[in-house]
């Protein structure tokens, strides 16, 4: 279970289901810590003469962090209704453009950039294109940047999915993606390379990897609309999804005193444009 998935989504087309929930997604999805922010800056040496494009920007939760770094940013989201909703959440940064295109189809118009970043995002590029893509978008010596958040579990610790595994079963059984996050201590011993996607090859050099754990706090309902931002739920049809969700929001108030962590290792993985 993570935003770095195991399994990547197929394409096309699923990436562009958040826009069916933009608000829920901008509200309950977790964003990154300022830490991470403060590391790429000294990764990448990105300051306010820096330019970054960010693929896949969501709502613009990374894009607010970026654009707060005083650095120009250009970011591409396929959702027209995600990409609304950034405009709307980054309209006091002067400092920012959003445009409206998937990473394969956008045109780029001769623009080249220091830094390209992508918040929980890259597993939805064509890796067959988009590896090449960000190295010829970069400046040479320029850098990329993936950010991502990883549910982990730690042991001894009530975890939902453990206690849900009958409603799961229940309403949608047979689904092999159901099932435990990841201790954290095995999630911090996979630190090399660029992760859960695929490898660049020799576009990009050797990567940097750091891990920040992040802690969110839900209720039953809170916990339920979690689920309903997240590509695995909204797969679902809405007459299994919205029961299954229903009877799982029930059981973390009556098992689980209506108050459950969701913990994850947010990741920076960084490396530069090779030749």
């Amino acid at each position: 279970m993570t935003d770095d998935p195991r399994t990547p989504p197929k394409r096309p087309g699923l990436g562009r289901v958040f826009n069916e929930v933009a608000e829920l997604y901008d509200r309950v999805r977790p964003g990154h810590p300022d830490e991470l922010f403060a590391d790429l800056c000294a990764l990448t040496g990105l300051d306010e003469r820096s330019s970054v494009l960010e693929v896949g920007c969501g709502t613009g939760q990374a894009t607010r962090s970026l654009a707060a770094l005083g650095c120009s940013v250009t970011a591409v989201e396929p959702g027209r209704v995600m990409a609304a909703l950034a405009r709307r959440r980054v309209a006091s940064f002067p400092n920012v453009g959003i445009e409206t295109s998937t990473f394969e189809e956008w045109d780029d118009r001769g623009r080249r950039f220091g830094v390209l970043a992508a918040a929980s995002s890259w597993h939805w590029v064509d890796p067959s294109t988009g590896w090449q893509r960000a190295h010829e978008v970069l400046h040479p010596g320029g850098w990329m940047a993936l950010l991502g958040n990883v549910v982990v579990r730690r042991p001894g610790e009530p975890e939902v999915y453990a206690e849900t595994a009958d409603l799961h079963e229940r309403f949608c059984p047979g689904n092999p993606d159901w099932g435990h996050p990841p201790l954290e201590a095995d999630v911090r011993a996979t630190g090399e390379g660029w992760g859960l996607v695929d490898d660049p090859g020799e576009l990009f050099g050797p990567t940097i990897v750091r891990w920040y754990p992040t802690v969110q706090w839900f209720d039953g309902d809170g916990f339920a609309d979690l689920l309903r931002s997240t590509s695995l739920y909204r797969k679902l049809d809405r007459d299994v999804r919205e029961p299954l969700l229903d009877a799982i929001a029930e059981r973390v108030r009556t098992r689980l005193g209506d108050r459950v962590p969701r913990r994850y290792l947010s990741v920076l993985r960084v490396g530069r444009r090779a030749g």
